[in-house]
C-alpha cells in the first residue's frame, strides 16, 4: 500500500510510519517542519505539508491509498486541530482517498453510566480538557462529511508509549476497561490497530475504539 501519514514525526505518527514500514508499505511522511526530516525513518519519503492546507493535502494524497492523520496541536492551539481535519476531509473529497484519523477519547461514553462521557466524568483532568473538546469537534466534522470515505479511531483513556504486542480489543462508542476499570493501550498498539484497519477495512464513515 502507498500510505500518507501527516504528524509522522509526532509520537503517535512516528510508531504509525514505522509499523507501515515493517509490514512493506511505501511511506510518505509528512511534516510541517523540514527541520524534523532527520527524525524520520529513511525508508519513509519525507515531504513537507501542512494537514491544514488543502492544496497540502490534494497534492500529498494524489495516488496514495489511504491517509493517516497523527496530527496534535500545540498546548494553546486546541481549535487548530478542527480546522486541519476540515482541510483534510475537503483535500481527500478530491482524490478520493481513504482517511484514517487518530482522535480523542473524551466523547466515548463510560460503561456502567447510562451514557455519560469521558469527558463529563468528575475526575477527567481539566489540563486535558481543552484537546478533548477540539477532538469532539474534530469527530463531528467527520461526521458531517458525506465525500470522504473516514474511519475515526479513539484510543484508550490512557495512551503511553511502550510495547508493541500486536493485541488489542476493538469496541464502538464506549469506552473499553479491564476487569480492574483500566482502560489503557501503548502507542505501539494503536499504530498496530490503524494499520489492520488500513490493510483490512472494517469501519466506514464511523468511530471505532481500541484497549487492552
Amino acid at each position: 500500500m502507498r500510505v500518507t501519514v501527516f504528524g509522522a514525526a509526532g509520537n503517535v505518527g512516528s510508531r504509525v510510519v514505522a509499523e507501515a514500514l515493517s509490514r512493506g508499505h511505501e511511506v510518505t511522511a509528512v511534516v510541517r517542519d523540514p527541520a524534523r526530516f532527520h527524525e524520520l525513518p529513511p525508508a519513509a519519503e519525507a515531504r513537507v505539508g501542512d494537514a491544514a492546507n488543502v492544496e497540502d493535502v490534494a497534492e500529498l494524497s494524489a495516488g496514495q491509498d489511504i491517509v493517516i492523520s497523527a496530527t496534535r496541536p500545540a498546548h494553546g492551539s486546541e481549535r487548530e486541530l478542527v480546522a486541519a481535519t476540515r482541510a483534510l476531509l475537503v483535500g481527500l473529497a478530491r482524490t478520493g482517498v481513504r482517511l484514517l484519523v487518530v482522535g480523542g477519547a473524551g466523547s466515548l461514553t463510560v460503561p456502567g453510566t447510562d451514557g455519560v462521557t469521558v469527558i463529563d466524568t468528575p475526575d477527567f483532568p481539566p489540563a486535558w480538557r481543552a484537546i478533548a473538546l477540539a477532538c469532539n469537534d474534530q469527530l463531528e466534522a467527520c461526521r458531517t462529511e458525506a465525500g470522504v470515505d473516514w474511519a475515526y479511531l479513539s484510543p484508550a483513556a490512557l495512551l503511553e508509549p511502550g510495547e508493541r504486542t500486536g493485541t488489542y480489543r476493538v469496541g464502538a462508542d464506549e469506552l473499553l476497561a479491564d476487569a480492574e476499570g483500566n482502560s489503557t493501550i501503548s502507542m505501539e498498539d494503536l499504530a498496530v490497530a490503524l494499520l489492520d484497519e488500513a490493510e483490512r477495512p472494517k469501519h466506514h464513515r464511523t468511530r471505532f475504539t481500541v484497549a487492552y
